[in-house]
């Protein structure tokens, strides 16, 4: 009872796949020393399985879905409930997504914190190379078209501080502001500069030998295309 509404800010993310249908959880723990203990790691690897085997709606819905472990049990809730007691530290399951349908899944995990599914169709060497791609570079969108217009308007304002504010220094030393059109000019650059950083298309691939290839060129040579990807970090 008490450890229950202690916080869970470490834990593990982990994947699971078969065929064309899979997950990526995310279980969290108080501290890192448990995250990396055997029993809560079975836990979330055995989460895995279950939401990709039985498609629960809630957090609640799989807690209640049948699996025993340690002597816990009979399902995924009495084993959380049991290993916090065993362990004496908070543990909870935070999100979850399932995979069901015609695109193949690669996954990637770096570590224990950080998990990547890949939906694609071609080459699974290429699918695994963008996998471990985006856990690197993380982006947020496939590709610019992709990205939400929040972060595009969040960055925008950024742009048109920093515009600002370089056209005041420029009036402070006795200049001349830029003209209205070059100030537009370079908020325009800057943002078209960010829409490249985040979009996985346009980022230069982590493995390009000539350091300049980009994703989207990279899974062309390949004959592969991603569908979409998910990214959990914890």
């Amino acid at each position: 009872g008490k450890a229950a509404s202690r916080i869970t800010a470490e834990g593990v993310v982990a994947s699971y796949i078969d065929g064309t249908t899979g997950a990526l959880v995310e279980v969290n723990s108080e501290t890192d020393f448990v995250s990396k203990n055997d029993s809560f790691i079975a836990m979330a690897n055995a989460a895995a399985k279950l939401v990709a085997e039985h498609n629960p709606a809630t957090v609640e819905a799989l807690g209640a879905l049948p699996y025993s472990q340690d002597s816990f049990g009979p399902t995924l809730e009495d084993v959380r409930k049991g290993l916090i007691g065993k362990i004496g530290e908070n543990m909870s399951f935070r999100r979850f997504k399932r995979f069901n349908g015609t695109s193949k899944l690669a996954s990637y995990l770096h570590g224990t914190r950080i998990g990547v599914v890949v939906e694609f169709e071609g080459d699974e060497v290429a699918a695994k190379d963008v996998a471990m791609h985006i856990a690197a570079m993380k982006p947020v969108a496939l590709t610019s078209a992709d990205v939400p217009a929040d972060l595009i308007a969040k960055e925008r304002s950024v742009a048109e501080g920093k515009a600002d504010e370089a056209n005041k220094e420029l009036v402070a030393a006795g200049k001349p502001a830029q003209s209205a059109e070059i100030t537009a000019k370079r908020i325009d650059g800057a943002v078209q500069k960010y829409l490249k950083e985040v979009s996985l298309a346009d980022q230069v691939f982590v493995k390009a030998a000539d350091g300049k290839q980009t994703v989207a060129q990279m899974l062309k040579a390949a004959n592969t295309n991603v569908k979409g990807f998910t990214l959990y970090v914890v």
